[in-house]
């Protein structure tokens, strides 16, 4: 699997302790699962070979977030999957970039684990 450890321990680090998070080897990376609902990951851009995030934010937040620095449609197959972001190192190197990033997806998160 290609993630940088060091990008997942800062994931890890803002992740809640009071809810449920696991972690799973998945599409080439590795993707937090909170609540047992895809969250947020962390792989390799295989065209670049720059660190990644895969952030999971919902239809709604999709086109205001998908402007931010660093953010771009998650297309793993080609096709944009509405709902998810692929966020590249320029959107996430401070940490008030990766905060900003890891409270869209859990705010998502808790949205759909109602």
């Amino acid at each position: 699997m290609a993630f940088d450890e060091f990008l997942a321990e800062r994931v890890r680090q803002r992740l809640p302790k009071n809810i449920p998070v696991a972690e799973k080897k998945m599409m080439g990376g590795l993707i937090f699962m909170v609540n047992e609902k895809m969250c947020i990951g962390v792989d390799i851009d295989k065209s670049t070979g720059y660190d990644r995030l895969m952030v999971r934010v919902g239809k709604v937040p999709y086109d205001k977030l998908l402007f931010k620095k660093g953010s771009r449609q998650m297309d793993f197959t080609g096709k944009a999957m509405r709902g998810f972001l692929f966020i590249g190192p320029e959107g996430f190197d401070k940490d008030k970039d990766l905060d900003f990033w890891v409270m869209k997806a859990l705010e998502f998160n808790l949205q759909i684990a109602k």
